[in-house]
């Protein structure tokens, strides 16, 4: 419930903290004297729009803070959770507005956006105004409205489940049509790209592996290249031709006899060197013509690896992907393929699931319609105990329950609600917002809120002035249907009847007054002596009499 409100420059009012209890409080005041700005203010509060002409005159900006006293199952508590936000049982909501009309939210003093402080409000205080009656002839209203009075909640969900479930059905059932069309559009195309990369036969990571071979088979062409280069500088194809083996061999000769005739001298020792060169030379020779023998490259190798990894890339290009992805691609195909020849089983079964989904929804939905039909008669009557006495004793009120076409079929069911109204007897029924004044409108929802006590989660009721244009017994009638609710949900009313003002437990009076050329909005609490000059005040107008006195001693005292 809420417990404090605080106000700083806004319009007339300078600085304003009250605190607020359970029951019934009303506030009072002569016309023009600022409940509306009071109400303004809390909006700003709850998320309304932000003006700067509500800022006071001289003031650079607004602030509202209202604060809340929630129990622990409150609803508020898990909107916060779901943002990330902290909460306790105390509540704070905060708005600052500035001279630019720029706004900004504060949930226990936590930056929050504009949309959820509108959301926490809406958990937190419903006000009942003319627009709220309003609102009373929009047909989800009076469907909300019929199921909170006796609807069971699990049969709202089974239908909302059901109307999910014949949702997914039909949309399961649409994507396969619309695959199938599709794959038959594509047919000869799937059957030819399938078939190539079938023949194919693409392995993961194959360009890979063969990039890597046909690097190694490049390198031995290289390598065998460089090593027939230096076997034919050691060994040319034609010996006689020349060639290091030669020219040794015509040097050891030319030296033979002269190391014959001078052993031990240059020489000799160079016949040595030579002849061992010539053995170097010839070991030489052996290796690189095994080296050369084994570096042979199998050009057939190469060119079969080339053409591979060609045609691995040549179709990665034609089907825009990567050579990696072509199995995957291939698989693809083949299942699209497979879809075609299995599509009537297919399509069959999905048909046969969304048949059985719209069945269960039509069942759920219509043991639904049967349950708003007993919860509407039994609105209906207790509608009919409660408005005598606010002065529609004539009136006769009726709700229809009626079926939709399929195409307005929704999660709420398959009905249209409408709440009809005749004020004189012998007329035909029509819906509230033709028929019903304004004021016939608010006390129809007063009547409501008495019948349905708790129908909202809002721990707050305000009602604006839903008493304007009655009083009397009327008035007293209002004021009894106020203090009923306000025993299990506080309530705040804004009024000009003493008959309703009598009945509160707590009450502020408002006032304006002017200071310096500047005028400005107060508030005060009434004690129990105040309350009965202040209710005298109502009764008598300016001038208060003795008569009005004892009127306002009768209101106020307990019967």
């Amino acid at each position: 419930m809420l417990i404090a409100l605080s106000i700083r420059d806004v319009v007339l009012i300078d600085q304003l903290d009250l605190e607020f209890e359970p029951g019934l409080t009303a506030f009072t005041g002569e016309t023009g004297a600022g409940k509306s700005i009071l109400l303004d203010a809390l909006g700003l509060a709850l998320g309304a729009r932000a003006d700067a002409g509500l800022i006071r005159a001289g003031a650079a900006q607004s602030v509202v803070t209202a604060a809340f006293a929630l129990p622990s199952a409150h609803p508020a508590h898990a909107l916060l959770a779901d943002q990330g936000l902290e909460s306790d049982e105390a509540l704070v909501l905060r708005r600052i507005v500035t001279r630019d009309g720029k706004s900004r939210a504060l949930i226990n003093d936590q930056t929050a956006s504009l949309s959820l402080l509108r959301r926490i409000a809406e958990t937190l205080i419903e006000i009942e105004g003319q627009h709220a009656a309003l609102a009373l002839a929009e047909p989800a209203t009076q469907l909300r409205l019929l199921d909170q009075f006796g609807v069971p909640v699990s049969l709202r969900q089974r239908t909302a489940a059901a109307w999910r479930g014949w949702r997914e059905a039909e949309a399961a059932l649409r994507q396969a049509r619309d695959a199938i069309e599709a794959a038959r559009r594509d047919e000869e195309f799937l059957r030819h790209a399938h078939g190539e990369l079938h023949d194919l036969a693409a392995q993961p990571d194959e360009d890979q592996n063969l990039a890597s071979q046909r690097q190694h088979l490049q390198g031995a062409e290289r390598r065998a290249a460089a090593i027939d280069a230096a076997l034919s500088e050691i060994a040319p194809r034609e010996r006689r031709s020349g060639g290091p083996a030669v020219t040794l061999r015509s040097a050891a000769r030319s030296l033979s006899r002269l190391a014959e005739t001078e052993p031990g001298s240059p020489a000799a020792q160079a016949l040595s060197a030579i002849e061992r060169a010539e053995e170097a030379l010839s070991e030489a020779e052996t290796l690189l013509s095994r080296a050369s023998a084994e570096a042979a490259p199998d050009p057939r190798a190469l060119d079969q690896i080339e053409t591979r990894l060609f045609a691995l890339r040549a179709a990665a290009r034609k089907y825009t992907t990567n050579v990696a992805e072509l199995p995957a691609l291939c698989e693809t195909f083949a299942a699209r393929l497979a879809a075609l020849e299995t599509s009537e089983t297919a399509i069959a079964g999905l048909t046969i699931a969304a048949t059985q989904a719209r069945a269960d929804f039509a069942e759920a939905a219509n043991a639904l319609h049967d349950a708003r039909l007993a919860s509407a008669r039994k609105l209906e009557a207790a509608l009919a105990r409660e408005l005598p006495p606010l002065k529609l004793d004539r009136a006769r009120f009726t709700i229809a329950c009626t079926s939709l076409p399929d195409s307005r079929w929704s999660e709420a069911g398959m009905d249209e609600t409408s709440f009809l109204v005749a004020t004189n007897p012998g007329d035909t029924p029509g819906a509230l917002d033709r028929v019903a004044s304004g004021g016939e409108l608010s006390r129809l929802m007063l009547a409501l809120k008495v019948v349905l006590t708790r129908a909202g989660p809002a721990d707050t009721l305000i009602f604006d002035e839903v008493d304007s244009g009655i009083g009397g017994a009327t008035a007293a009638a209002v004021g009894e249907r106020l203090a009923r609710i306000a025993k299990a949900t506080q309530v705040l009313m804004v009024t000009h009847s003493p008959q309703v003002a009598a009945r509160a437990a707590h009450h502020f009076v408002v006032a304006k007054s002017a200071n310096k050329n500047r005028a400005q909005t107060t508030v005060r609490r009434l004690d129990h002596t105040a309350r009965h000059e202040e209710i005298a005040r109502m009764l008598a107008g300016e001038t208060i009499t003795d008569a009005a006195r004892a009127a306002a001693h009768s209101l106020l005292s307990p019967t």
